[in-house]
This record gives C-alpha cells, sequence and structure tokens, in this order.
C-alpha cells in the first residue's frame, strides 16, 4: 500500500475545503469499507486521505425533521440505521433491508454516506430510498445543495458530486400507510452482493394500486425506476395476469448488465420474476 497524509478536519465544511484544493490527490474517508479495500487492491492510490471522523455529531444522528421526514447523517453507521427505533417505526422497510445487507461486522463500521458515495450498482439501499422518495443534502466549499437521491448516480461508481463535495445527511419520508418491499437475488450467502435488487413502494386500498414506485439495481449501472411496468399497477386491482404483464415490461424496458453474478440475460429473467415478487410483498406488508 502507497503511503498517504491523514488529515482529521472539526467540521464538513474544512473537509470538503481539504478535498477540493487537493483535487484527486486526496479522498474521502468514513467508516473505510470500501476505500480501504481498493488501497490494499491497489486501485486507488491518493496522496491524501480526508478523515470524516471528527466532523461535527449531527452527521451522525437520526432524528425527525420539522416536516415529520426522517433525517439521517451521512457518517451515522449501517448498524446504528438498522437499530434505531425511529428508523424501524418510521421506514420499516429500510430496517429490513439492512438484515441482510453484507454482515454485522461490515454495518458496524460502514457508513450511509459512503454507501451512496460509492455508487456501486449492487448496493442494497440506493433502490429502497429511491423507491421512497429520499433525497440529500450535499456540502461542498461554497455552500451546500439538495437533490434528490434518484439524481445522485451517473454510472457505475459515478456519481454527480463536483470536486470537494459531501453527502452531509440523507432526509426520507416516512412510510406511513404506504406499502414496501425489498427483495433481492443472491447467487451464494444470503447477505452477499446481490444479482438483482427490487424495491416497490405502493399506496394502495385493499388489492388496488393508487401508485407505484419500482426500482430496480445490482442489474443496472445506476438503480433505475420502472416507469412503465409502474404505469400498468395505478388504479387496477392486483391479479397474476397484471402482474404477469408488469414483470414483462420490467424486463422490457432496462437494459441488464452481466456480471460474476449472473449474464444479463439470467438477470432478465430475474427481473421478470422479482418485480412481480416485490409487488406482492409489498402488497402483503402492514
Amino acid at each position: 500500500m502507497k503511503p498517504f497524509e491523514l488529515l482529521e478536519p472539526r467540521t464538513l465544511r474544512e473537509a470538503a475545503t481539504l478535498l477540493h484544493a487537493a483535487g484527486d490527490a486526496a479522498r474521502p474517508v468514513g467508516g473505510g469499507v470500501a476505500i480501504m479495500l481498493m488501497l490494499k487492491m491497489g486501485v486507488l492510490q491518493p496522496e491524501t486521505l480526508v478523515s470524516l471522523a471528527s466532523v461535527e455529531d449531527r452527521y451522525s444522528t437520526i432524528a425527525l425533521d420539522d416536516d415529520g421526514q426522517l433525517r439521517i447523517g451521512a457518517l451515522a453507521t449501517l448498524r446504528a440505521i438498522e437499530r434505531s427505533g425511529l428508523v424501524r417505526d418510521r421506514i420499516p422497510v429500510l430496517a429490513q433491508a439492512l438484515r441482510r445487507l453484507s454482515n454485522v461486522r461490515v454495518r458496524n463500521v460502514a457508513t450511509l454516506g459512503g454507501h451512496l458515495a460509492h455508487a456501486d450498482p449492487h448496493m442494497d439501499l440506493p433502490p429502497v430510498l429511491i423507491a421512497l422518495g429520499a433525497s440529500v443534502r450535499v456540502v461542498g466549499p461554497a455552500g451546500e445543495r439538495v437533490m434528490p437521491l434518484a439524481d445522485l448516480h451517473a454510472g457505475y461508481l459515478e456519481t454527480v458530486l463536483a470536486r470537494g463535495e459531501l453527502i452531509a445527511e440523507v432526509t426520507c419520508p416516512v412510510q406511513g400507510s404506504r406499502r414496501a418491499a425489498y427483495l433481492k437475488c443472491t447467487t451464494r450467502a444470503a447477505d452477499d452482493w446481490p444479482a438483482l435488487g427490487v424495491a416497490a413502494v405502493l399506496e394502495a386500498e385493499g388489492e388496488v394500486v393508487r401508485s407505484a414506485r419500482l426500482v430496480v439495481s445490482a442489474a443496472t449501472d445506476v438503480p433505475t425506476r420502472l416507469s412503465r411496468a409502474e404505469a400498468l399497477l395505478r388504479g387496477v386491482r392486483i391479479d397474476d395476469a397484471l402482474l404477469a404483464r408488469v414483470g414483462e415490461a420490467a424486463a422490457a424496458e432496462v437494459t441488464p448488465i452481466g456480471d460474476e453474478h449472473g449474464s444479463a440475460a439470467y438477470k432478465r429473467e430475474l427481473l421478470d420474476v422479482y418485480v412481480r415478487r416485490a409487488v406482492r410483498a409489498a402488497l402483503a406488508a402492514r
């Protein structure tokens, strides 16, 4: 591993300023799960690491904001989110998804901000949060901005974050009366990287869906809304024939990517099946 300088700023804005000044020679580090693996593999060789461990405590907290939405600091660990009573009560689908996200050792140190900024399409939480309508607040040297989480990822391991910008927090509407589910298919252990992930968030009365948000991940370079499949669900009663059309529409509207978890053709078949299952699972959730 190439030697590097470690900086420990006291504020998130200071960290952003240091990263902006250093450019490509520096990288931020929160929990350090992904970046340490890349350092050991020689994929990254930064001259400077900017630690976020000592920035303001508020970026590690989980709380309700004045609008009743859940605000999760980017430095909150995945384990803290999983165990949060607020998360379990207000966004149960998020807590459920975390139980099969890697293993508890990783969740104890990995942070939400790093999970999202890494932009690996196999991450479990982006499709869930996007389906729920979450947004991210980003801090940079010159100020801050808020964007829908759906707009954060630009491609494989790429985000729209400018030089020096850091994710500060995620704001997510509570689940409320919406019914939600996240299903993933793994080819090895149950908590492994998914070959496919599907999040479904529905507003429904009985078996009739009023609105739907479906998001697929792992089969595509970025988490992707399945708008055609969503349109088929609106205002109708769910039955097997309709779900067959929804699954076919989902499989037809994206171009799957093949990788070590499965070929593109395999993932297309998975998408057809798992979209149907996710809708059924969401309808069954209370």
